[in-house]
């Protein structure tokens, strides 16, 4: 079973992300308490340790999830990329707007190189179509 690895959250741009135990998620809005709350499609983003440890390998030492800016990552598998595709990850609903590109200020973060180890590996940015709760355990279901 997938499920939920880790979860963070920052309450503005620039500012470091916060590891939490749970997220309350509103529909048409995102993550209460994080960045993007209120945005247009950039609700969430979702990661997969999978991806990270491949991305540690390229780049040749460890990519820390807070590090990448996602909010959610999942422990394994992979994240959908295909716009509309769903997921539902505890009690919300969520669709795929696009891939999730790295930006450059990982490599400003992480190290030089970050982003390129990351390329085709930084998970997706989902619009969320029904809110909830999501807590670190709970199951990751594709739809449909």
């Amino acid at each position: 079973m997938t499920s939920v690895l880790c979860l963070h959250i920052a309450k503005a741009t620039r500012l470091p992300m916060r590891a939490v135990d749970h997220i309350e998620v509103e529909a048409g809005k995102g993550i209460v308490g994080d960045r993007y709350h209120g945005t247009k499609h950039r609700h969430v983003t979702v990661q997969s340790a999978a991806a990270l440890a491949e991305a540690t390998a390229l780049y040749g030492a460890e990519v820390p999830a807070h590090l990448t800016r996602r909010n959610i990552t999942i422990s394994d598998g992979v994240v959908p990329r295909d716009p509309g595709s769903h997921v539902r990850i505890g009690d919300v609903l969520l669709e795929v707007v696009r891939v999730a590109a790295p930006c450059k200020l990982l490599d400003d973060t992480i190290g030089r190189g970050a982003q390129e180890a990351l390329r085709r590996r930084g998970g997706s940015v989902f619009r969320v179509l029904e809110g909830g709760s999501i807590a670190i355990g709970d199951e990751v279901t594709p739809v449909g």
